[in-house]
């Protein structure tokens, strides 16, 4: 069982994580000429339907995120979209702590405020010896 503190301290961390995300999708609908310059460098398309694509799917995995009975699959989701920005950091040389691994650190965030709020998750992933389940002998 997990305190109440812990849980809302994973409703705070999933809720810095959705509000990041948030902005990150909403800054990509409209036509900025600073996505569009930051698209450029990444190697990506610049075209604006390219960044609002992007911005659909990243809002999109967030409310399956922010809403509590999708939120495994948002994260799932989540974690795919971190892993193509960190391999498209790798690509062009991105400084490794501040840009390429930054999608580490947002999963870590996202995996860790579901982690303490949501039973499932410590059920797939105990990491406290008090939350491992007694395994099942095998037939």
């Amino acid at each position: 069982m997990i305190s109440q503190r812990a849980r809302w301290a994973g409703r705070i961390l999933s809720g810095l994580a959705i509000l990041f995300l948030i902005f990150d999708g909403v800054i990509k609908l409209p036509p900025l000429e600073i996505v569009t310059t930051t698209m450029k460098e990444l190697g990506h398309p610049t075209t604006d339907s390219f960044a609002r694509f992007l911005a659909i799917v990243t809002l999109a995995c967030t409310a399956l995120y922010a809403w509590p009975r999708t939120a495994v699959l948002g994260a799932v989701l989540l974690t795919g979209l971190f892993g193509g920005a960190i391999a498209t950091h790798l690509r062009i040389g991105s400084p490794l702590l501040s840009h390429t691994l930054f999608g580490i650190y947002l999963g870590v965030i996202v995996w860790g405020g579901l982690w303490l709020r949501d039973e499932r998750v410590r059920r797939v992933m105990p990491f406290l010896a008090s939350q491992a389940q007694p395994s099942r002998p095998s037939i």
